[in-house]
């Protein structure tokens, strides 16, 4: 894990998204090191963020085991989304003869969610700061400068891959939250409580 890379990274994405996406196509690091180094950190505070809001202000009824399954369920979630959303915007750029390599639509993928990873480390912990998650819509600009810098599609490809891969985002993220919930709940209410 390589953290001068995650706090370069994360501050350049946000405040230069275009120059970052020079430095990233230039450097090629594999989609390994992505995840090693920006995603895998992300993730981790988003599931100990889940955890603590859990445990200290959202279920004080119920004992601390639905707190870590809170953030176990919130960590598993967050990963099928972010490798999902990566796979099928792969099978996007397939179909539109852009090329079908899985390291550069995880890249894309990984640095476009940035921003939303950031927003739910803080509305995870403090559930009344919700509204944090508008500026999540910041990784779509994110997301449009690194389908035109990594891939360079036709104009009205651009589009259609942009909306393929918000679009498949929200779904995954919907039906692994219904689905890890409602298998969550079911082995807590079974198990623990």
């Amino acid at each position: 894990m390589d953290f001068k890379f995650l706090i370069h990274t994360v501050r350049n994405i946000i405040l230069d998204p275009v120059k970052e996406w020079d430095v990233i196509y230039a450097e090629n690091k594999p989609a390994s090191y992505f995840s090693s180094s920006l995603l895998f950190p992300l993730l981790m505070l988003a599931c100990v963020s889940t955890f603590l809001g859990s445990f200290l202000y959202t279920n004080t009824e119920l004992t601390n085991a639905y707190s870590v399954l809170a953030g176990v369920k919130y960590l598993i979630m967050l990963y099928l989304v972010i490798y999902g959303t990566a796979f099928i915007f792969k099978e996007v750029t397939n179909a539109f003869k852009l090329g079908k390599d899985f390291n550069l639509s995880f890249k894309i993928i990984a640095c476009s969610v940035v921003p939303f990873f950031l927003c739910q480390i803080l509305s995870q912990l403090f559930e009344s700061f919700i509204f944090v998650n508008i500026l999540s819509f910041y990784g779509l600009y994110i997301l449009w400068t690194g389908i035109k810098k990594m891939i360079d599609p036709p104009e009205r490809n651009k589009i259609l891959l942009m909306i393929s891969a918000t679009v498949a985002f929200i779904a995954l993220f919907s039906i692994a939250n219904w689905i890890l919930t409602l298998v969550f709940d079911k082995l807590y209410f079974s198990i623990f409580a």
